[in-house]
């Protein structure tokens, strides 16, 4: 840089360093800074000068970047008083340029090279709130949170991402009660991420942001292994709390991260000195990266807060703001959380003076009370017992749970106060840039036929391959994987030489995931080794097998996906860095890390990404599966099963920032089309589905009306969708507070049974049903499908009419049920489809199925024709079995749509576009058959009038959505459960 160069970045640098509140004059403040720089600094102060720079610079040039910065800030802020547009919008980047006085050949060279951001801001939900946290109320008093934003601009973060994390994390600080108000409150909410995308650098700001405020004591609840909990550790300890809080007078050997390699590299905060020495204020940790919470004994004092004014509380600002904070990360354990309350409760502070903030990570898992609500002696479970106490005791605590899968969270009473439901906020955060996550495996709605998908255009050919359940030998898919594994670090070490720098991939790992249990890790461990030891990397035979994925899987990939980064033309320009690779992963024996509890299994060594480097293949289970981060994860080998979206989710640990690999990321994932419940592809794409409906929904309820919230987290309507039938959002026992309210069936066999067992009841059911069955062909058809794949014809005789649909919806609303809310969640379908305009559903064809031998037939009391009747046994409490023979339903799918042609000529005269199908069954219960059989009648008050329905194909939701749930509010009134 030239003395001029760097003499106009001084002037520009000063100029914008006096813009902190809003943007001014720029030419006045650039003259004001040339004074002070002589004569010769005079024609850099003028217009033409930084309009000459700005026509030749490059995105990149240190100009630019620094206006990039200021403007990007101007661009986030939130309802400054200096502008009315909305954040990130070419009419406030107006606004910020004319305040700046600027030409308008000048704004349009720095739009040009610094374009208005278009990253989607925090969707938020929420209670009004009293407005606290304001610019106003942040002066002089900011320390942790300038010093954490720093630290990110040098780690590397577009200062768009950074801006953005600013305003989320405002989003989240705004709504927590002031500090230093006399009259407590206590705020809960919910922050909702996406797996491995940054949810901890949120929390993050907000704990640095809260503690500036006037947060004394900050607990983090940091998952429920000492794994995941000494990871979020470290990252505190690492970017917000800092080297002199973390050492405090002592050596720099006695810290306790001496031996972590980023310690000896000065990558931990710096402040420059104590804290409370330059005007700040200390964080005192209560916790260390090696050491949960432990009771305090004598040293009970550390907990102690000291107060300058002793006649004031401590939440008084004389006060609050000249107390060190006490930082906490304490895993989610009964006796670690209970040491913890016992000791609080002993300090001489009061406890109503503590604001505390309390953070939950992974706050749907053990936090959520999952004791069944209808036992009466029920108590809470562990974890959430000790929260709620915790909550019960510390009247100025607020909670903030994150997550990425928030099912179980929103699933949370309401009225129960001592519970965790996010009644005051619920945020959810942008999917950040350079993200990859569920999408990015699928091809979501993609327009492009499968017949002309292609590793450019289909996600799923690019990174994903099958693993075959029903095999009895999966050696081919991992060997593949194994070969994948190698061939991915080759090319790491390529890049390295071409263009990234030496040891740029710091990291290298393959993850395989099948079982949670320990038994299981350690036969994997077995026959993993005899394959990496039997693989033959450095000989001919591994480099024929590397040799041909490179040519048919990772060069076609790379050449269209590698985002510019270096690939090699052919095999033999890679094969020189396959050897080092393997001995990079296999040189010291042990290329495997089976990470659980198996304390006998020597392995590679541990999984802690902090102290060394690691190339290495990860087996796991449950310490694997959410929260903690798998750097340098790039071929992922799973086979594991699970029933629910929370617990499927969270073990997506290939989701996250791959940057300058993202073309090499592989996914091995078990697939089983014929079976239902085991195809893992289709249940990610299911769970991708399920988290965007929910996120739309959040969008959609978030726009405020008249300056209020529409609704406030405890009204919103159900949220929480379910696009696969036997892959529930949660677990069950965290779904207590949930009722079904709605199953989208388009195209699908539905069969009720829950028939009501009253005389009364069946009488006023089969007075509705018999005008119907009257109304039937004199004549059965008969109606068949022909299945191609057991070449079975499926054919069965039927009476049949018509209804329309109005018609249809009155009936079936007059219905009787023995417990109404397993028919409701249809009703809700069938009326929407029927309501809407245009209606989804036309007519319904009425099918009462025959006996072929003409067998069983019986008339019922006030009906002069003679029907089929079944035999069926209530088995499920008052609700039966199935009531339909497997015959009788394929002709109906194909009439409603959901089949292709089956050749049959009276069946396919019926098929309609919107045409449903209903089929009727009068039966006869056990009791009654030898009644039935002497007599050929029977009672209205005796016979259950079932029937099955299959929707039209076509009468699909807008979203694809098959189930939805909602929470149910204890103390609010039963009648609008379903509407609320």
């Amino acid at each position: 840089m030239t003395p001029q160069e760097s003499l106009r970045l001084t002037l520009h640098t000063s100029a914008l360093a006096g813009m902190d509140t809003r943007p001014k004059k720029l030419l006045r403040a650039l003259a004001y800074q040339a004074e002070d720089e002589g004569q010769h600094a005079e024609s850099l102060a003028e217009e033409t000068d930084f309009r000459a720079v700005l026509s030749t610079a490059h995105s990149t040039h240190q100009l630019v970047e620094l206006w990039r910065k200021h403007l990007t800030q101007w661009d986030y802020a939130e309802n400054p008083s200096w502008a009315t547009a909305p954040a990130r919008t070419e009419e406030r980047r107006a606004e910020v340029l004319s305040l700046l006085a600027l030409s308008e050949d000048t704004r349009k060279l720095l739009n040009s090279l610094i374009p208005v951001p278009r990253e989607a801001g925090p969707v938020v939900i929420s209670d009004e709130f009293t407005p606290w946290y304001t610019p106003q109320s942040q002066q002089g008093r900011s320390w942790y949170w300038p010093a954490y934003r720093r630290l990110l601009a040098d780690k590397g973060w577009p200062e768009t991402a950074v801006a953005g994390l600013d305003a989320a994390t405002d989003r989240v600080v705004e709504r927590l009660a002031d500090p230093a108000s006399p009259t407590a409150y206590q705020a809960k909410g919910l922050v909702v991420g996406h797996v491995q995308s940054g949810k901890t650098a949120n929390f993050t700001g907000v704990i640095a942001k809260a503690m500036d405020a006037g947060y004394r004591l900050v607990i983090v609840l940091g998952g429920t292994l000492n794994l995941l909990r000494a990871q979020t550790q470290r990252r505190l300890d690492m970017e917000l709390v800092g080297r002199e809080n973390i050492l405090r007078g002592a050596a720099e050997y006695e810290s306790d991260y001496a031996d972590d390699p980023a310690w000896s590299k000065g990558r931990f905060l710096t402040h420059g000195g104590l804290p409370s020495a330059l005007g700040g204020f200390d964080i005192v940790r209560m916790t260390t990266r090696n050491d949960d919470y432990k009771s305090l004994l004598q040293g009970i004092v550390a907990l102690e807060f000291e107060k300058q004014e002793p006649a004031l509380d401590l939440f008084d600002p004389r006060n609050l703001h000249r107390s060190s904070a006490r930082l906490m990360v304490v895993k989610k354990n009964k006796t670690v959380l209970a040491k913890l309350v016992k000791d609080l409760n002993k300090i001489k502070t009061p406890l109503d003076q503590i604001p505390v903030l309390i953070i939950d990570d992974e706050s749907d898992e053990a936090s959520v009370n999952t004791a069944a609500p209808e036992r009466s002696n029920a108590e809470r479970t562990a974890i959430n017992d000790k929260i709620s106490e915790l909550l019960g005791i510390l009247p100025r605590a607020q909670y903030v749970g994150y997550t990425a899968t928030p099912f179980a969270n929103v699933f949370i009473d309401p009225s129960d106060a001592k519970d965790i439901f996010p009644k005051d906020f619920i945020v959810s955060l942008p999917r950040p840039s350079g993200y990859m996550g569920v999408r990015d495996f699928h091809d979501l709605d993609s327009p492009i036929p499968a017949a002309e998908r292609t590793f450019a255009n289909s996600n799923e050919k690019a990174h994903v391959r099958d693993i075959l359940l029903d095999s009895e030998d999966d050696t081919s898919a991992l060997q593949q994987a194994l070969d994948m594994f190698v061939l991915t670090a080759a090319m790491k070490l390529y890049r390295e030489e071409n263009g990234l720098g030496e040891r740029h991939f710091q990291h290298h790992t393959m993850l395989i995931h099948e079982s949670v249990r320990t038994a299981d890790h350690r036969e994997l461990h077995g026959k993993v080794s005899q394959l990496w030891w039997n693989s033959g990397y450095t000989g001919p035979q591994g480099h024929e097998r590397l040799r041909d994925l490179f040519e048919t899987d990772m060069a076609p990939v790379s050449r269209v996906r590698a985002e510019g980064f270096a690939v090699p033309t052919t095999y033999d320009e890679l094969s020189p860095y396959v050897g080092t690779a393997a001995i990079r992963i296999g040189g010291d024996d042990q290329p495997i890390i089976v990470v659980n509890g198996d304390s006998d299994l020597k392995t590679g060594g541990d999984a802690d990404f902090d102290k060394r480097p690691i190339w290495k293949i990860l087996i796991g289970g449950q310490k694997l599966a959410r929260g903690f981060t798998v750097e340098g994860l790039t071929v992922t080998y799973y086979r594991r099963r699970a029933s629910n979206a929370s617990t499927l989710m969270q073990m997506g640990r290939w989701f996250g920032f791959r940057t300058g690999y993202r073309d090499l990321v592989r996914l091995y994932l078990g697939r089983d089309e014929g079976k239902q419940g085991l195809d893992l592809l289709e249940a990610f794409e299911a769970i991708c589905r399920d988290e965007e409906t929910f996120r739309d929904q959040l969008d959609l309820y978030s726009t405020m009306v008249d300056g209020k919230p529409q609704v406030t987290p405890a009204q919103m309507p159900p949220l929480v969708s379910q696009h696969l039938s036997w892959l529930k959002p949660a677990s069950a026992n965290k779904m207590y507070n949930t009722r079904l309210v709605e199953i989208h069936s388009p195209g699908k066999w539905e069969e009720p049974t829950a028939y009501p067992s009253n005389p009364t009841d069946l009488r006023h059911n089969s007075s509705l049903w018999l005008p119907v069955l009257d109304s039937l062909s004199p004549h059965p058809l008969t109606f068949a499908y022909r299945d191609e794949v057991t070449e079975r014809e499926l054919a069965f005789p039927a009476l049949v009419g018509h209804l329309d649909a109005d018609a249809f919806l009155r009936l079936i609303r007059s219905l009787r049920w023995d417990v109404p809310e397993r028919f409701d969640p249809h009703l809700t379908y069938l009326e929407e489809i029927t309501a809407s305009s245009p209606a989804k559903v036309d007519d319904w064809l009425v099918l009462a199925p025959q006996h072929s031998s003409g067998a069983r037939r019986l008339s019922p009391a006030g009906s002069s024709r003679r029907f089929a009747w079944f035999g069926r046994q209530r088995r499920r409490g008052d609700a039966f079995g199935a009531i339909s023979e497997p015959k009788h339903r394929a002709a109906p799918l194909r009439i409603a749509g959901a089949l292709p042609f089956g050749g049959n000529a009276t069946t396919e005269e019926y098929v309609g576009d919107r045409r449903g199908v209903v089929a009727v069954y009068p039966v006869v219960q056990p009791e009654d058959r030898p009644e039935v059989e002497a007599t050929g009648t029977i009672a209205l008050g005796r016979l259950v009038m079932a029937f099955t329905f299959v929707a039209p194909a076509s009468a699909r939701s807008a979203d694809g959505k098959v189930v939805r749930f909602m929470t149910i509010d204890s103390g609010g009134d039963a009648k609008d459960d379903r509407t609320r």
